[in-house]
């Protein structure tokens, strides 16, 4: 079901259909499409009236200058500080510059151009995989496999983080520290309490000065690490095959560094219109300031210790114990905020499908439902992370397998069936370059990713203590 741009309140909506059968019968306009990318911006500005997908979560509320932020935060979470082992230790610092560099103009440039495909012939899509299915048909069902094990393997990341930042603390407090099990209920029981209580990333606004204030706790330390250690070694170790293999999942862990694979969702979430121009400026905020913010922390954590440098930076930094455990507690505090971020298409996803949309947020029957949404997904994640501790691991994973044909091949398949006669030759090769070009990377990335969860499944055991 849809509404007009002018009726986009998801709580006057009476009821709810299934969206992907409606783009699934849209597919046979495709040829007559009109695409937003030179248009939509005007067509927005000019309040030209558009349909959009009915909806439990708010459209077209924030600023720029709050998106802008938001991905800053999110982007700059407790994942920063396992970046100097799983990017830069690889690569060293030649090809580990070079490739921080390259993937981010490559993600910058493929999310500059998604934003522009945001509003398509007279609809506005606040979904990828129904944007995915208007253009391609039977691509729905697989960009939502791709976002949703995208979002759920993120998830369970961030709750071992959030669990290893507290077993960090106890560390520091106690003689006898505890199991790394007892931390993860914990932290998904904090998560499930954000997520309940702050149910939409437009709600998140309050949260958002929770950001980088222990970066510069970090860097000070780092810093004074980095003067001490005489014995820096920044060679790349291993066999030929080990090195090409732990290259690939440096590449893939910098795309994971670099985007999320739900932009258009964050534009429906979040930006006033108009979403092109206002979502490209909050991307313009996120590739210069959030960059310097997890760059340089990356990169000075792989200059103070070398290629010694722990998965884990805090359990390696040698300042007084009270910056440890601030580091640690503001780590933590960031897992509960990006998190969040990263998992709120799963929640829209089963709040559209669950909830009374006419009845508002706040009704009783919804927020049951949400209760009960919030609690299956927490549970799950928390019974699966505590079960395989080593789902770091998983970050190169669906950084190769799913962000990127989400990020770099898909955009451009967009473009090619939408506008491809009307570009020009040259746009054409240089799309179909992306395409060909992304998928190869994508395979030798997943390729070396499997070969590293195979390798420690057997070096590590069900509910580890890491």
């Amino acid at each position: 079901m849809y509404m007009s741009h002018t009726e986009c309140n998801p709580r006057i909506i009476p009821d709810l259909s299934a969206s992907s059968t409606t783009h699934m019968e849209a597919g046979a306009k495709r040829e007559a499409m009109s695409s937003s990318l030179g248009t939509e911006a005007d067509q927005e500005h000019n309040g030209s009236a558009y349909t959009i997908a009915a909806t439990a979560h708010a459209v077209d509320t924030d600023s720029w200058q709050q998106v802008g932020l938001l991905l800053v935060t999110s982007f700059n979470c407790a994942y920063v500080l396992s970046f100097s082992n799983l990017m830069l230790v690889p690569l060293g610092w030649g090809w580990g510059i070079a490739c921080l560099l390259i993937v981010a103009a490559a993600a910058w440039y493929a999310n500059w151009l998604l934003a522009g495909l945001h509003v398509i012939d007279g609809q506005r899509f606040i979904r990828y995989r129904d944007l995915m299915g208007f253009c391609l048909r039977k691509m729905y069902y697989i960009t939502w496999s791709l976002q949703f094990s995208i979002q759920l393997l993120g998830n369970m990341g961030f709750i071992l983080l959030g669990a290893r930042a507290l077993k960090a603390i106890n560390v520091e407090l106690s003689h006898s520290p505890a199991r790394l099990q007892w931390f993860i209920p914990g932290t998904g029981t904090v998560f499930f309490a954000f997520s309940y209580l702050v149910p939409t990333i437009s709600a998140m606004r309050k949260w958002l000065a929770m950001t980088v204030a222990y970066d510069v706790t970090l860097l000070a330390i780092l810093v004074k690490d980095g003067k001490s250690n005489r014995q820096k070694d920044y060679g790349v170790h291993g066999s030929p095959a080990e090195k090409a293999f732990n290259a690939l999942g440096a590449v893939a862990a910098i795309l994971v560094c670099n985007t999320s694979g739900m932009l258009t969702e964050i534009q429906q979430s979040t930006l006033r219109s108009p979403a092109v121009r206002n979502m490209r400026r909050a991307l313009a905020v996120q590739y210069t300031a959030g960059a310097a913010a997890y760059y340089g922390v990356s990169a000075a954590g792989y200059w103070a210790y070398g290629s010694a440098v722990l998965e884990y930076l805090p359990d390696q930094l040698g300042g007084p114990r009270w910056a440890v455990v601030l580091i640690n507690a503001a780590a933590f505090l960031q897992s509960v905020v990006s998190q969040h971020m990263f998992t709120a298409p799963v929640h829209e996803a089963l709040d559209t499908r669950l909830q009374r949309l006419h009845e508002g947020t706040s009704s009783r029957y919804n927020l049951t439902r949400r209760l009960c949404a919030r609690g299956l997904v927490l549970a799950f994640n928390v019974l699966v992370a505590a079960l395989l501790p080593f789902m770091g691991d998983f970050v190169n994973l669906f950084g190769s397998f799913a962000l990127v044909p989400l990020t770099l091949v898909f955009p451009s398949m967009i473009v090619l069936k939408i506008n491809g006669k009307s570009r020009g030759r040259w746009s054409r090769i240089w799309h179909w370059g992306i395409i060909a070009v992304s998928t190869v990377l994508g395979v030798a990335t997943t390729a070396a990713a499997v070969r590293l969860i195979f390798h420690n499944a057997r070096v590590y055991h069900f509910f580890a203590d890491m």
